[in-house]
């Protein structure tokens, strides 16, 4: 993609919004360091690149919108893989590991699945111990590349809730790629259009999200309403003949 710079502060939540190709999955990729890239991404002023493996691992968890899974793995052992950053080599989970696990699995309704094998699950199920596995990393910034695209609305809402809460009590740093535009205003402080590998709209929710723009740049007609509690929500438009 085009070069990209933004400043995201600690605590907040930057959006990442677009059409299909955009680039919003491959900046996740680059700032998570998965993929090759140039340029550098800064953590409180210094390279993450440039830290110990572990060290990165315990600073940045990683959703990615593909993930490939062990399917002879049970859930509770798949979601205690967050807590490898923290578990010496050689070393097993401590009791403060397993209740870190516990407490998430239990968070997001996933008790269910902790002994099921992964390869029996659903993808939706699957998608939710990925977030659960990030969240038990415990890191201060977390990525989520379409974190929610195999989960129904109630999930949907669920696991971005818990986002929002360990944010609001830990100072969760969030960068999000989403493509429900609704859901995106809702929980970002303020959003990001990539449009062709290039920022082409940054800025409050409310600015970003208004109709010329996404016309624009999604070529499509939609309303945007804005509510009484600052949420906007987007409503797509049919052409009528």
């Amino acid at each position: 993609m085009s070069s990209f710079s933004a400043v995201v502060p600690s605590g907040s939540w930057l959006g990442l919004i677009g059409p299909n190709g955009a680039g919003k999955s491959s900046l996740l990729r680059a700032a998570a360091g998965v993929v090759a890239h140039r340029g550098q991404v800064l953590v409180d002023g210094a390279p993450l690149d440039l830290r110990h493996r572990s060290r990165r691992a315990a600073l940045v968890a990683y959703v990615p919108q593909e993930p490939t899974l062990p399917d002879d793995m049970t859930g509770a052992e798949y979601v205690m893989l967050g807590r490898s950053p923290h578990i010496g080599y050689f070393s097993m989970p401590g009791r403060g590991d397993r209740a870190m696990v516990d407490d998430v699995i239990d968070r997001l309704g996933l008790g269910a699945f902790a002994r099921r094998r992964l390869g029996a699950l659903s993808g939706g199920e699957r998608q939710r111990l990925v977030i659960a596995r990030a969240l038990a990393t415990e890191a201060p910034i977390l990525l989520l590349d379409e974190p929610t695209s195999a989960l129904d609305i109630g999930h949907q809402q669920q696991a971005l809730e818990l986002v929002a809460r360990l944010r609001d009590d830990h100072g969760l740093t969030v960068v999000s790629a989403m493509h429900d535009l609704t859901l995106a205003g809702m929980y970002s402080d303020r959003l990001v259009l990539l449009h062709e590998g290039a920022m082409v709209a940054e800025g409050p929710v409310a600015e970003v999200l208004s109709a010329d723009t996404l016309a624009e740049f999604y070529g499509v007609r939609v309303t945007v309403h804005h509510e009484a509690d600052g949420t906007v929500v987007v409503v797509p438009r049919r052409d009528r003949l």
